[in-house]
């Protein structure tokens, strides 16, 4: 069996991890239903692991609905006690109203830029950032956004959970060099 070297935060004992390593993180995203689900789950990162989050994703998609954004901004209160009592999610009532609240204003974002790929990749000029990931946990770049986010009024989104967003959708490509992964523009 051949070594492949990756990013050491991957827990090479989780597939579901490796896979996510190897196939998502990283690689630049420009799909607007794809993006909304990242950062929803990425706000439910908030004081854990990203591991934990992406080890419940497919709860998560089953419990939010596919992550049908129009259904997500109508949930009620019934639909917050039974996002409450699911245990295969996290169940944070101030998480569960941010990811609602949040859906809202994605759309409005939307809406003003024309898509939320237009609005997140016109921070650097539709460019990628490179930086190995052990570089920091926020940048000028995630400050920016997380601040922009926060005076349109999203909540759970610091600059520590916006540079992991933007590490996830790559605009941050942050595979060490050694990585599998690790690619330049040179190279791309």
């Amino acid at each position: 069996m051949v070594y492949k070297h990756r990013c050491s935060w991957v827990n090479l004992s989780n597939k579901n991890y490796i896979r996510y390593h190897d196939e998502e993180w990283g690689k630049p995203l420009h799909d607007d239903k794809k993006l909304y689900e990242l950062l929803i789950l990425e706000s439910f990162q908030a004081g854990l692991s990203w591991e934990c989050i992406l080890n419940k994703r497919e709860n998560f998609r089953a419990a939010f609905d596919g992550f049908d954004i129009d259904k997500v901004i109508a949930y009620d209160e019934a639909k917050k006690k039974e996002l409450l009592s699911n245990v295969g999610i996290i169940r944070n009532r101030r998480k569960i109203d941010a990811a609602i609240k949040n859906s809202g204003i994605y759309k409005a974002i939307q809406k003003e830029f024309g898509s939320f790929d237009t609005y997140i990749w016109s921070f650097t000029g539709g460019k990628v950032v490179y930086e190995d990931f052990t570089v920091r946990t926020t940048s000028p770049l995630s400050d920016k956004i997380s601040k922009d986010l926060t005076k349109r009024g999203m909540t759970f989104v610091g600059s520590i959970i916006i540079y992991s967003f933007l590490q996830a959708i790559g605009v941050i490509n942050a595979h060490s060099k050694d990585c599998i992964c690790y690619q330049t523009e040179d190279v791309m």
